[in-house]
């Protein structure tokens, strides 16, 4: 499994921390998904052979969110 932290601009609330990890958790190969609103940061577990950073970045600014 692979680690990776994100920093994402825009969340502001509960829906965006459910929006986040509930569609990036959808996505085949990712263990785990946490976001910290505090630090603008989403930590995702994920299997690099399933998925990659490419398409966990493209889900969340699918959500309207800027991935720095």
């Amino acid at each position: 499994m692979e680690n990776v932290t994100l920093t994402v601009q825009g969340m502001s609330c509960g829906h965006c921390v459910s929006a986040i990890e509930g569609n990036v958790g959808k996505l085949s190969g990712v263990e785990a998904v946490k976001v910290n609103l505090e630090d603008g940061k989403v930590d995702v577990t994920y299997d690099a052979q399933q998925v990659d950073v490419h398409a966990i970045t493209e889900v969340i600014e699918e959500q309207g969110y800027d991935v720095a």
